[in-house]
């Protein structure tokens, strides 16, 4: 007889603890109709108690997504060595935090949004992680360093590429010169730097959400009742 989910009616097969859909605990009969807990030599379940797959212990996933997001969210900053590998790195720490939640509780599965909700745990913390690093990077370069000039040359050369563009895409000579005025104001370059991070931040929250979702769609696997 075909086994259904109660919560989504979705086909279940008789080994299966949870549903691979929903994550919703599925009971366990006997061929005669009782419980599984009536017959001799076969657990209920696999030694452990009945979890529903699809909540989270926000308790062990925010410890371990400290754990990895804020290093993640460092090396993800604007100015670090290793910002060109930023967005696989976050998919990865999203990936990562989900596995380890996965081991630690057991059983070793969650469904698809869970692991998309840890992971975007994981991604407001690396974000949050990475704009503070950015900010801190850039007042030390400006004032402990003493590289503005550097940075204000930068500045310049960006402006100087993003006047090319404008005059390829039509802009009256007016325009333009309203627009550098603008840029180059300090409220322009300021809402210009902020505006980056905040995209940064935006694109590292969908690949850690991105990467959540992976890790418990091919990380985890459902688990089956000994025989």
């Amino acid at each position: 007889m075909e086994v259904t989910c109660s919560r989504c009616q979705q086909t279940v097969q008789p080994e299966d603890c949870f549903c691979p859909f929903c994550g919703l605990p599925q009971l366990v009969y006997t061929a005669d109709g009782s419980d599984g807990s009536a017959a001799p030599g076969l657990p209920e379940r696999v030694g452990e108690p009945i979890r529903d797959a699809a909540t989270v212990d926000w308790k062990s996933a925010l410890r371990l997504a400290f754990s990895l997001a804020i290093p993640a969210g460092a090396l993800c900053s604007m100015y670090s060595p290793a910002g060109i590998l930023a967005l696989p790195l976050m998919a990865a720490a999203g990936a990562w935090v989900v596995a380890l939640y996965m081991r630690s509780r057991g059983p070793a599965w969650i469904t698809i949004g869970a692991g998309a909700r840890i992971g975007l745990v994981t991604g407001i913390l690396g974000s949050w992680a990475a704009a503070l690093t950015t900010a801190i990077s850039l007042y030390a370069m400006r004032f402990w360093l003493h590289r503005g000039p550097a940075l204000d040359a930068d500045w310049q050369s960006q402006m100087g590429l993003a006047t090319q563009y404008w005059a390829t895409m039509g802009f009256s000579a007016q325009q333009i010169a309203m627009n550098k005025s603008i840029m180059f104001s300090p409220e322009g370059h300021a809402g210009f730097v902020l505006s980056s991070v905040g995209f940064l931040a935006v694109i590292l929250l969908a690949f850690s959400v991105a990467g959540g979702a992976l890790g418990a769609r091919f990380l985890g696997r459902p688990r089956r009742i000994e025989q």
